[in-house]
């Protein structure tokens, strides 16, 4: 059963489709060459997977304009501390575009899967001195994993589709049939390195529509359709750490023991102590106070090493220190999105391990006994273990691993 939907306040308009140009029209204008939008049929269930935000709003405006048969889903993923406020306005704004777009919404409870699947395993990376990607695990476990789940057998006799609010694309390759993820047309917002670890089963079941449009024309959207939510800011951070909690460091402080270690300099100098080794991140200000006027100390230091051995993390001067910068990469259990597909044999390819990073040219790819080599054209800075290597052809996510090490 859906929970039930209070009253919009007066003064709230409801959603014409009246002049409204539809999903096709800009969509395919703006498919690359070579690919064709999966399109549902008019008898298909369309469900909406609701943050509240602006993105999925529009998404599912955009789908209930054509579609009858629509649904909302809001995700109860965190609730702990002193987050629970957020998540209930979260969900009262939900309830709000729900009624003006005339669509039915179900809250579902997550927390146990974000839990398990999601927060327990970053704070065992952070805890180890990794640096972990929790917004990958949630789409690859919770976002397109139990809920997945839940839809198929909720909806197991019907033909469903899940339309979410990232910035990406799924297309169907017009030579192999294949379902192909692709990079957002809005490079500014693009979200497909995020769900490079998804299941490639899930592809046929997804629709992306905010991946074919530009933040500001979502946006404009919006405030034309006067969705309550039009002017929402864009949200912040990661789910379970609130504003009133400060910086991540001070969130984590909460679930991780101190374990202390030295800071120091090349030549084995100690300069302070870390509270350890998660507090700080390859390639990061180090904020240790250095003597200014002593030639051999003065600049800004940075981040270049962690031994998980002694505890100890390394200190050099400058953002642009040669020791900052890494070409060969070790990845461990790398997923490839797509079926059969064998990317040592595959050319002109690119890679990142960050989100919105430029793609970064590979020169080879070696896999020998479980293990990934990828090495690089040119040396990158900052590549940190537990990060997610994505790999790219053009536009295409091919996959990703986890970051072991670089030298």
């Amino acid at each position: 059963m859906f929970r039930s939907i209070f009253r919009v306040p007066s003064g709230i308009r409801g959603v014409s489709s009246k002049n409204f140009r539809g999903i096709s029209s800009i969509i395919n204008q703006r498919i690359p060459k070579g690919y064709t939008q999966p399109t549902p049929k008019s008898s298909d269930l369309i469900i909406i997977a609701m943050s509240s935000g602006v993105d999925s709003s529009v998404a599912a405006l955009l789908y209930k304009q054509k579609y009858e048969n629509c649904l909302g889903i809001f995700m109860e993923n965190w609730s702990q501390l002193d987050n629970e406020r957020c998540l209930e306005q979260d969900w009262k704004d939900v309830q709000l575009v729900g009624n003006q777009l005339n669509l039915p919404i179900e809250r579902v409870n997550f927390e146990k899967d974000y839990w398990i699947e999601v927060f327990e395993p970053m704070l065992t990376s952070y805890n180890k001195g990794l640096t972990p990607n929790p917004d990958i695990n949630c789409n690859k476990y919770v976002k397109f994993g139990s809920l997945i789940n839940y839809v198929s057998k909720k909806y197991k006799d019907q033909n469903w589709w899940l339309v979410t609010g990232h910035y990406s694309r799924i297309l169907q390759n017009d030579t192999t049939g294949e379902l192909h993820l692709l990079r957002s047309y809005y490079p500014d917002k693009d979200q497909s390195y995020y769900l490079s670890q998804i299941e490639t089963n899930v592809l046929s079941r997804v629709l992306l529509p905010i991946g074919h449009y530009t933040k500001p024309e979502i946006r404009k959207l919006a405030q034309e359709k006067d969705l309550v939510i039009a002017d929402k800011k864009d949200s912040q951070g990661l789910c379970f750490v609130s504003q009133t909690q400060g910086n991540f460091n001070n969130f984590l402080k909460n679930f991780l023991m101190d374990s202390p270690g030295n800071i120091i300099t090349e030549d084995g100098k100690i300069w302070g102590k870390h509270d350890g080794l998660w507090s700080l991140t390859l390639g990061q200000k180090c904020g240790i106070s250095m003597p200014q006027g002593d030639p051999r100390y003065k600049g800004v230091w940075f981040v270049s090493e962690k031994n998980f051995e002694t505890g100890d993390i390394t200190i050099v001067k400058g953002g642009n220190n040669d020791k900052l910068f890494k070409k060969i990469v070790y990845v461990q259990d790398f997923i490839p999105l797509g079926d059969d597909l064998d990317i040592t044999k595959m050319e002109g390819l690119t890679v990142q391990y960050r989100s919105l990073q430029s793609p970064i040219s590979l020169k080879t790819i070696n896999y020998s006994n479980g293990k990934w080599i990828f090495t690089l054209n040119d040396k990158a800075r900052a590549i940190s273990p537990g990060q997610y290597l994505a790999v790219y052809q053009g536009d295409r996510c091919l996959g990703s691993g986890v970051i072991e090490g670089a030298e």
